[in-house]
């Protein structure tokens, strides 16, 4: 049975993109990189994360990834719009899995084939954590990109989560076009950012 890992990066920020990926595994990539620490992408360094990533490319990993915009964030709400990449990430794959493995509690729309979603899946299933190391290496790498567009903010550093440093910067210089509207931004003392 080939089976495609699904998961999401970025849905907790105040900025930025969310990212999905669809990730396939062989039996031999999927031994290869259990054996080289493949797990959630949370549990693992940036530098173990950039490093399985590097290996993936080399082991020639079928993957997909799809950003959802700030704007398409703000216009259908962040589970929505995370469902749209997941389902665009999935469809776009070059082979057709025989069925998909999803982390969370939700199962894709938009999708004809068998999917099962897995809260912690990203922990049990190989397929899961590659996809949540793709679509992590890869929205960390464009929030750095960002960072030298929008200087001031620290996306380097936070990736666009609400830090204090972060939110320091937002109430000190604004949003950028990157800033998600719809999100309810605050310090700890309950400031409240214009929109």
């Amino acid at each position: 049975m080939i089976l495609a890992g699904v998961d999401e990066a970025g849905r907790g920020p105040l900025a930025g993109p969310v990212m999905a990926a669809a990730v396939i595994l062989s039996p031999e990539q999927k031994n290869v990189l259990v054996q080289s620490g493949l797990r959630d992408s949370k549990k693992l360094s940036a530098k173990k994360r950039e490093k399985l990533f590097g290996l993936m490319q080399e082991l020639g990993v079928v993957w997909r990834l799809q950003a959802a915009s700030r704007r398409r964030i703000d216009r259908m709400n962040i589970l929505q719009a995370t469902l749209w990449a997941m389902a665009r990430a999935v469809n776009r794959l070059p082979a057709t899995p025989d069925g998909v493995a999803v982390d969370g509690s939700q199962e894709i729309p938009g999708i004809s084939l068998y999917q099962q979603a897995i809260v912690g899946g990203d922990d049990l299933y190989p397929e899961i954590s590659a996809a949540s190391v793709v679509a992590k290496v890869v929205r960390d790498r464009l929030m750095t990109a960002l960072d030298r567009l929008y200087p001031g903010y620290g996306l380097a550093q936070h990736k666009g989560y609400g830090t204090a440093q972060h939110q320091e910067a937002l109430l000190r210089l604004g949003p950028t076009p990157l800033h998600r509207r719809s999100f309810c931004w605050g310090t700890a003392d309950g400031l409240r950012l214009p929109r």
